[in-house]
């Protein structure tokens, strides 16, 4: 028996080349697959960190002009240590609502047929307003705030429906969304909010 010579033999160049190619392919997947990782876990943080402690929402309406306008886009952050003077988003009939904390938990609020407004018997300075409106109240003034809730108004008070209505009244803690800290849209109005 004769033996047959193997002449198709790769040579060394044509093996290094390919073992280069598979160590690339090899790495090329192992970036691949580490990349997609980090981008989904960074989306899931955003996702988390959107939605349970810095929450994004857009302004609908008109109770808290002249502070926010419909259309704008603001952050809240989580946060139960509220005070007067706080602008916050709340649930409501399964809507967000959002009003500035007027007065706390068991303090007395009072308002005059011009619409200004009293916390404890003392004036309450409101910088913030452009006019004052007693609007849409139907509550028996003055008024003790319940345990646990806050007082909330808007901001454009002939136009708001806020606490000072039977139908929103009070808002609890377990309602607040969070408190607007910062406006980011339109970008000419970027800020804080006070």
């Amino acid at each position: 028996m004769k033996k047959s010579k193997i002449t198709d033999r790769p040579t060394a160049e044509v093996l290094e080349a390919e073992l280069r190619r598979v160590r690339y392919k090899r790495r090329y997947s192992s970036v691949l697959k580490s990349t997609v990782y980090t981008l989904i876990t960074v989306a899931a943080v955003a996702v988390l960190v959107a939605t349970l402690w810095l929450p994004v929402l857009q302004i609908y309406g008109s109770s808290m002009t002249p502070t926010l306008y419909d259309g704008e886009i603001v952050f809240s952050v989580k946060t139960s240590d509220l005070e007067p003077g706080d602008v916050v988003a709340f649930y409501y009939n399964n809507k967000i609502l959002i009003k500035r904390v007027i007065a706390g938990p068991m303090s007395w609020v009072d308002m005059d047929e011009d619409g200004t407004v009293y916390v404890d018997s003392l004036e309450l300075d409101e910088p913030y307003l452009t006019e004052k409106a007693f609007g849409d109240t139907n509550i028996e003034l003055p008024y003790q705030v319940p345990d646990g809730k806050v007082f909330v108004m808007g901001d454009h008070r002939a136009t708001s429906v806020d606490s000072r209505n039977t139908a929103v009244g009070c808002v609890a803690q377990e309602q607040i969304v969070g408190k607007i800290v910062f406006r980011v849209w339109p970008l000419d109005r970027i800020g804080e909010i006070e």
